[in-house]
């Protein structure tokens, strides 16, 4: 049941927040009344006195405007000053995600999430834990002459990454897996021999890291997911191809948080058993 406000009450808190969004926006009652096209008097009513009355809507709107503060706010319908648009624009991004092993915005998201746990599910096996014949056979193409180069710096960086105080948490079909040691697919081409060594990177790496590394997989025919990263409590961030879509507020972390909790739940392979497993499959 909505709580009712005391009408004196609505009033004066109106009064003590607009008098706090005009000290924000370092602004006076004279150029509050020219930009909202009212009297100073009428800015002079609303700001001091003990009356319940209210201004109308108008003035309330405009205020808001002019202020950057939602009119729910400055009447004491929400404790968040943001306007909708505001909100939405820091809720969610839109990032260019290049072609490469770590790029820059996906190396600063780690940062900022250093000693959170990170869940992450890859758009294939995990650059982190790959071996550079694997890094350069699946980015040679689009990195050319420069290919040394960018391996060297994202192998510090996937280095930096596992020194961390994160606990990291990667789930990923169980059929991505099964692809490189049959060498069809995504990884046709990929010769036999850095496809073995790949295959045992992966079982000694899942054991040496274990339990601060847990790789878990799922059957793709019961549970799906679309690339996603999930940085502690702070942002998730899905991978679209050329973008990343990053979101901030809680209610969407939580949700995406959910989905990987669902897939570890039901995984056919978990972290314990994946060093074993992946052996086999070698």
């Amino acid at each position: 049941m909505m709580k009712i406000t005391d009408k004196r009450a609505r009033a004066l808190l109106f009064r003590a927040r607009l008098n706090e969004a005009m000290r924000s926006r370092d602004t006076n009652q004279s150029a509050l009344a020219r930009a909202v096209g009212v009297d100073r008097s009428t800015i002079s009513q609303l700001m001091s006195g003990d009356s319940p009355r209210l201004p109308n809507a108008q003035v309330v709107g405009e205020c808001a405007r002019v202020l950057g503060v939602s009119a729910d706010w400055l009447l004491g319908l929400t404790d968040r000053p943001e306007t909708a648009a505001d909100m939405l624009a820091n809720s969610l991004a839109l990032t260019e995600a290049p072609r490469a092993l770590i790029d820059e915005q996906i190396f600063a998201w780690h940062k900022e999430a250093a000693g959170y746990k990170i869940r992450h599910v890859p758009a294939g096996l995990p650059d982190m834990l790959k071996t550079r014949a694997m890094l350069e056979w699946e980015y040679a193409p689009h990195l050319g002459r420069s290919t040394d180069q960018v391996i060297g710096a994202s192998e510090d960086r996937m280095t930096w990454m596992r020194g961390t105080e994160s606990d990291y948490e990667i789930a990923l079909p169980e059929h991505e897996l099964t692809s490189c040691a049959r060498g069809d697919g995504y990884y046709r081409d990929l010769p036999a021999e850095i496809r073995r060594e790949q295959i045992s990177h992966l079982a000694e790496v899942s054991g040496q890291l274990y339990p601060r590394l847990r790789l878990y997989l799922f059957d793709a025919r019961r549970v799906f997911s679309a690339p996603v990263t999930i940085f502690g409590p702070l942002l998730a961030v899905i991978y679209i191809g050329r973008n990343y879509m990053a979101f901030r507020d809680t209610e969407r972390v939580r949700a995406l948080t959910e989905h990987f909790d669902h897939l570890v739940r039901e995984a056919s392979v978990t972290a314990r058993e994946m060093s074993h497993y992946v052996k086999n499959v070698r």
